[in-house]
């Protein structure tokens, strides 16, 4: 079967490892970057850009990999937070694929009992961040009060405009203020802390989110202008986390048929050299994350190859941190 692992070829420690693994996701618990399990985890439920993979209308080779049925497809940016001692679950970013990413994330938890998140994390009012918000109202979940963390001008932006006005009015959500570079803490072990990036701000600002829970750090920018542009040092902040989810929209200028000025992302490309200076495990710390459909790391297994053999990590739907 293409794309199968050769188990007959496997030396036996391997096989054991392989057998283990695929046991467990089977049995739908969570398996982490470590291959162990605890009760407070970080999961990606999703790495692909705003339009996911493929996206509506693509005709284009990246996407007719998809149609052909060669590739799986991808679900925009999103982040959960399990802690299953208190019975808890977060999300950073309500995408379009909203359904399919609370349904996974409540499958792998082994929380099915849960009719909502406990709080939803949004960092700018783009697509593919908070349209997912939609799901909470009297049409679908009709859910009560879940609270949604914003900056102050995103939080103008839903309590003024409709549909999501409508959301707080029957209480489906209530929106939760937060403050550049100030801490909510979930629980006595799981704190989160939003810092403002450059990014298009038509609507509201763009926030990243420091994530902290217990033996590991995270760092989670989806979207930010060239890392020139941000007044503080990405090299810092890299060395300060355990893992790094970076924005790596596109992979080199010349992706797009269009003047990519315009979209100013990092390009993987650039990140590349931005951070060669680092040591390997801290190169490796690095996930790229957030791929618009025509990155080629989405689908094409040379690209993928040339980033594991510069040091790098590829953000993948499912994995636990």
């Amino acid at each position: 079967m293409a794309g199968a692992v050769g188990i007959g070829k496997l030396e036996l420690p391997q096989m054991i490892k392989f057998l283990f693994i695929a046991l467990i996701i089977s049995l739908g618990s969570c398996v982490t970057k470590e291959e162990t399990s605890t009760d407070i985890y970080v999961m990606v439920l999703g790495v692909a850009q705003d339009g996911g993979y493929p996206q509506a209308g693509c005709a284009k080779k990246c996407c007719e990999k998809y149609w052909k049925g060669k590739q799986k497809g991808n679900s925009p940016v999103c982040l959960g937070i399990v802690d299953k001692t208190n019975g808890k679950i977060w999300l950073i970013e309500a995408t379009p694929d909203f359904t399919k990413q609370w349904q996974n994330i409540r499958t792998r938890s082994g929380m099915m009992d849960k009719k909502a998140p406990d709080g939803i994390f949004l960092t700018h009012a783009h697509m593919g961040h908070y349209a997912g918000l939609i799901n909470l109202g009297r049409e679908a979940m009709g859910t009560n009060q879940v609270p949604v963390y914003v900056m102050p001008r995103f939080r103008k932006f839903l309590e003024r405009n409709g549909p999501w006005d409508q959301l707080i009015s029957l209480r489906n959500i209530h929106s939760v203020g937060l403050k550049e570079d100030s801490a909510i803490w979930l629980t006595d072990k799981i704190k989160i802390t939003p810092f403002l990036v450059p990014h298009r701000d038509e609507y509201s600002e763009t926030v990243g989110y420091r994530i902290e829970i217990p033996g590991r750090k995270f760092l989670f920018i989806p979207d930010i202008d060239k890392w020139e542009r941000w007044n503080r040092s990405i090299i810092d902040e890299v060395k300060e986390v355990d893992i790094a989810f970076l924005d790596a929209t596109f992979f080199a200028n010349g992706e797009l048929n269009r003047d990519m000025s315009e979209i100013p992302h990092p390009f993987i490309s650039e990140s590349l050299e931005k951070f060669k200076g680092l040591k390997e495990n801290e190169k490796r710390n690095i996930h790229f994350i957030h791929f618009n459909h025509t990155n080629p790391v989405l689908w094409n297994q040379d690209r993928r190859k040339y980033i594991a053999d510069s040091h790098f990590s590829i953000a993948e739907e499912g994995m636990c941190y």
